[in-house]
């Protein structure tokens, strides 16, 4: 198990796990989100990248208005 915190929360996920995963895992389309992974925005080719332990991934979730 890898321990990471995700948007501000501390959690527990497989480390196996890659960014995509996460995505599939929480339903979230890549085309609405950025991501920021340990103080970097992450490009969507690098979305394929396992997490490791102690990773700080963000989450940024686009929401069309007006």
């Amino acid at each position: 198990m890898a321990k990471i915190q995700l948007n501000g929360k501390e959690l527990k996920i497989n480390e196996n796990l890659s960014i995509k995963d996460l995505l599939k895992k929480y339903k979230l389309k890549e085309k609405q989100i950025a991501i920021e992974l340990n103080g970097t925005i992450l490009p969507k080719q690098n979305y394929k990248k396992k997490i490791k332990n102690r990773d700080k991934i963000e989450i940024v979730h686009f929401i069309g208005g007006g």
